[in-house]
């Protein structure tokens, strides 16, 4: 596996990247599935105590985008700032995305590295002059082979017909790099995840590679390439540079060092090959560290096809968001979508899901264990006596939830089987509390009798404690109120700064903490 970069003091820096996304329309919820993904990773290796750093950004080059900005009668530069700044922007702060950076590849940060890199490139001799000609699909902005269309000679992703193209290129010898690649595949299992991702990568480059095509001379919206300013610099080319420019690639060598290589790329599929194989290769020519991990996952469906504006299944986040509540949409996608597999999205089962698992379950277990403290203890949470095996139980349950879900979240990028960890857990303190009956032992006025009664609610009050540290980094808002609601915050500090490893260590909650009946978490939905 490749290194981490570290910082000066010897902390290792965990780096995760989105896609760079395509700013010819607004996003829509593929776009922000892969965005939240990121920052519930990112979250999750804060709690971890650990340093990180978190990038997104936008894609503002190439033949798309040119003639986007065209048919509206704007300038690509122009069409682009107004996307960036009133779409892509204020989406992720409403879903709460914190990115440590946000990069657009029409900044000079990136577009003068782009331009050095390719200018090592080819004084190493890795590019050279030549001539193309073959089907290109500007949707996909990528060179088809005629073995990759389906019949009409239409692009197996967009369904729409491929433009064929014949221009002067330079090219990039990418044909070489191939036992390089299988190589380092064969030494880093993992690089590619989920394995039917790295078969197909694998399976790919065993076939043999052809050199790449790294310029367009035909339109002019792109990088110059520095030698011959004729040419732009391939998109994608261009795009896949954006991890190291961002953390100062050619600029800020202390940072960079920091920083690179990146810990996880996540990716869709449909851009893999980009990511697995062309990038790789290129950071293989000039000499650089590679990542961690390309982490590929699949595509968000709607009847049947995968969503996106050109198909017309584009939903927009806040059509959900109006209707669920931001927390509840970043679980449902991560809850109900195992991370690399594809999956359906459906307003049946977002609305099932809520009812069930954030409602009952989850908030109902919380204004139930208030209620029950400001009605026998005034709001003061009880010390608890002897524990018995009941509660013994439940501290095993949570300590085997929290070892789980930190191997599925922070590990292997299973956010569903993490979540679903979590959610057994709140399950299983719903359990205790049917069991124990505590509206029924609150009748005993002895005094074993009241200090079963406050071991049961402590016991019940201490689980929310952890479980609102555990779904930090999934529902940040609800989460912070019911912190709030257990007073967690004048003994323990704030919920941010809370260690994924303490989450398991029973009774950090002390005795005497004021608990408040907050608001309902998951309101009741209107026209559900």
């Amino acid at each position: 596996m490749a290194a981490t970069g570290t910082t000066a003091s010897g902390e290792s820096a965990f780096y995760v990247t989105t896609p760079i996304y395509y700013v010819n329309d607004a996003p829509h919820l593929g776009h922000a599935y892969t965005t939240v993904a990121g920052d519930v990773l990112t979250r999750w290796h804060r709690q971890r105590g650990e340093k990180v750093w978190y990038l997104t950004g936008t894609d503002e080059h190439g033949q798309k985008i040119m003639r986007t900005a065209e048919a509206n009668g704007v300038s690509p530069q122009e069409w682009c700032d107004k996307l960036v700044e009133d779409a892509w922007k204020p989406l992720w702060e409403h879903l709460q995305i914190a990115n440590d950076d946000f990069i657009r590849t029409t900044e000079p940060r990136h577009t003068d590295r782009v331009q050095e890199f390719v200018q090592d490139l080819y004084d190493k001799g890795e590019i050279y002059k030549g001539g193309y000609e073959g089907p290109y699909c500007v949707g996909c902005e990528e060179y088809k082979s005629p073995g990759d269309l389906l019949e009409g000679d239409l692009c197996p992703i967009h369904k729409r017909p491929v433009e064929w193209l014949k221009e002067e290129n330079y090219f990039f010898r990418l044909s070489a790099y191939g036992p390089r690649l299988l190589e380092f595949y064969e030494q880093n299992p993992d690089f590619v995840q989920p394995a039917s991702a790295r078969n197909e990568v694998v399976q790919f480059v065993k076939q043999g590679l052809q050199d790449l095509s790294i310029s367009r001379s035909t339109f002019d919206w792109g990088v110059p390439i520095p030698w011959d300013p004729k040419h732009v610099i391939y998109v994608w080319i261009d795009a896949l540079l954006n991890y190291a420019t961002a953390v100062g690639y050619g600029s800020d060598q202390a940072k960079f060092d920091a920083t690179w290589p990146a810990n996880v790329h996540l990716v869709g599929k449909d851009i893999l090959r980009f990511h697995a194989i062309i990038w790789p290769a290129m950071l293989m020519a000039n000499g650089l560290p590679l990542p961690g991990r390309v982490f590929a996952n699949g595509w968000l469906m709607v009847g049947g096809e995968k969503m996106s504006k050109s198909n017309l299944t584009g939903i927009s986040p806040r059509d959900l968001t109006s209707h669920f509540g931001v927390d509840a949409y970043r679980y449902y996608f991560l809850r109900a979508i195992p991370f690399g597999q594809d999956g359906s999205f459906s307003w049946e089962d977002f609305s099932a899901r809520y009812t069930s698992e954030l409602a009952n379950d989850f908030g109902n277990l919380a204004s139930r264990v208030a209620a029950m403290i400001g009605k026998y203890f005034d709001g003061t949470l009880p010390e608890a006596a002897d524990a018995g095996p009941a509660e013994k139980a439940i501290a095993d349950g949570l300590a085997a939830a929290a070892a789980q879900a930190d191997t599925m979240i922070g590990d292997n990028l299973d956010f569903a089987g993490g979540i679903g960890a979590v959610f057994d857990f709140v399950k299983q303190v719903n359990g205790y509390l049917s069991d124990q009956a505590p509206w029924k032992v609150a009748k005993d006025d002895s005094p074993e009798g009241q200090a079963r009664l406050a071991t049961i609610l402590y016991t019940a009050a201490e689980s929310l404690r952890a479980i609102a540290v555990l779904l930090h980094p999934i529902m940040p808002s609800t989460s912070a109120k019911l912190w709030a609601s257990l007073g967690a915050e004048p003994h323990l500090g704030a919920l941010a700064d809370q260690r994924i490893a303490d989450v398991a260590t029973w009774g950090r909650l002390p005795a005497g903490a004021q608990v408040v009946k907050g608001e309902i978490l998951f309101p009741r939905l209107e026209n559900a």
